[in-house]
This record gives structure tokens, sequence and C-alpha cells, in this order.
């Protein structure tokens, strides 16, 4: 380093050297990374682009470094679905209000799912190894014991509203998808619909006229708290 502070100064604004010009070297590929890449995908993109040569692509990279750390695509949505589970809270099982507890704990998968349009596929088809996802199966699981239902019982109605949550985000993704497109005629308004069941043919189609406003009454939050109050309404206490 010179001395003098002219000197100094003037090495500060000289050209770099070739080593000093070097790039920076890339940040490591990890599965946290690749995480968060799978997520960019589809929140700018949606569930539809992500695929491994795309999170690849994202990272900088070819799909090649992608395998040291993931095995396929699957892989991948295993890694979604345990990274959104992070934030769902799990409560201390309480035999007295179990079936607001898993209302609670549902709605705040949807509320996850919601955020990353078709996201919720990834928890389709699929045996979950992550363990997030494990820690909230397990989780809904003593909340289900905590009431009285038989482990047989628990665990497939676990499944069954598992299901219908993963279903429902699905269906809200792709209706925000499809009002986005202007060519989507047949994607209707609430009174749109009410318009069209009301004026059907009152000879084939009397009680679709005569409850329309009933059929499509609520939101989709309503209809979903609905649903799952239903499947848990038919659950009963080994007990009983």
């Amino acid at each position: 380093m010179p001395a003098d502070p002219r000197q100094r100064r003037a090495a500060r604004h000289a050209q770099p050297t070739a080593e000093a010009a070097a790039a920076p070297r890339k940040k490591p590929i990890t599965v946290e990374r690749i995480t968060d890449a799978a997520l960019e995908v589809v929140a700018t993109e949606g569930y539809d682009a992500l695929t491994v040569r795309r999170v690849a692509a994202v990272l900088g990279t070819g799909p090649s470094s992608l395998y040291a750390h993931i095995v396929n695509k699957d892989d991948i949505d295993d890694l979604l679905i345990g990274r959104l589970y992070v934030e769902v809270v799990l409560p201390e099982p309480d035999p007295a209000a179990w079936q607001e507890q898993l209302l609670d704990v549902y709605t705040q998968i949807r509320d996850q799912y919601l955020k990353y349009p078709g996201v919720s596929r990834a928890a389709l088809a699929m045996v979950p190894t992550n363990l997030e996802t494990l820690r909230v199966g397990e989780g809904i699981l003593a909340i289900l014991l905590a009431g009285g239902i038989e482990p047989k019982t628990a665990g497939w109605a676990r499944d069954a509203l598992s299901l219908y949550v993963s279903a429902y985000a699905l269906e809200q993704s792709l209706v925000q998808q499809r009002r986005r497109h202007q060519d989507q005629e047949w994607v209707l308004s609430h009174q749109e619909l009410l318009d069209r069941f009301t004026a059907l043919p009152a000879e084939k189609f009397p009680l679709t006229r005569r409850h329309a406003a009933d059929l499509i009454s609520g939101t989709g939050h309503d209809r979903f708290e609905f649903t799952l109050g239903l499947l848990m309404t038919n659950l009963r206490p080994a007990s009983d």
C-alpha cells in the first residue's frame, strides 16, 4: 500500500488487476436455494411452469447441478410443501376444542397454498418425507386422537381433510387464473350465474330455478368452513 495519501487515492481509482477483476465465486447450490428458486417460479409464473430446468435457470446453473441435492421434480414438490408448512402453528391438543383446532390448522394450510398459485398440486399424490410436512401431519393426528377418534379413523380423516384442502386451494387458483384472461367468458360473476339459473326452463329445472340464490350463496371460504365442519361432524369419538 503506498504511504503517500495521493498515491493511495490513485491506487483506489486505478484499473483493477486481473485477479481483482475476476468474477466473484458463485454461491453454492443448496437445498434452501433450490426451494427459494422453486417458490419464486411458482409465485411469478404459476405451478405449471415449475420444472427442474426452470429452477436451475433461476439459480443460473444447469439441471445437473441440482441433482446433487434433489432426486427429481417430485422431490422439489416435497420441499415446497415443507417450506410452506414451516409457517403452520400447531396448538396443544385440546379434547374440548379439537374441531376448532382442526379448522384453524387447515385454514392456515389453505392460506399458505393460496399465496402461491397452484402449489397445492404439489401436495396431491405425494408421500411426504419433509420433516416440516411430517410435523404438521403429526400435529393434526394428535388433535384427532385428543378428540377421542380411533387411530385408523383419525388417519383416514386426516387424509380426506388434507385432500379437500388441497383441492379447494387448487380450484381457487384456477378460477383466479382464468379470470385474468379476457377470453374466458364462461367464468361468470355471482349475479350472472344467478341470472342464468333463474332463466332456466321451469319445466326442466324447477328446483334449480326455485333455489338458485341458495345454491350459489356464500363465499368460497364460507363453503370451505362448511365442508370441513361437515366432515368433522361425522367423526365420532371411540367411546360413543
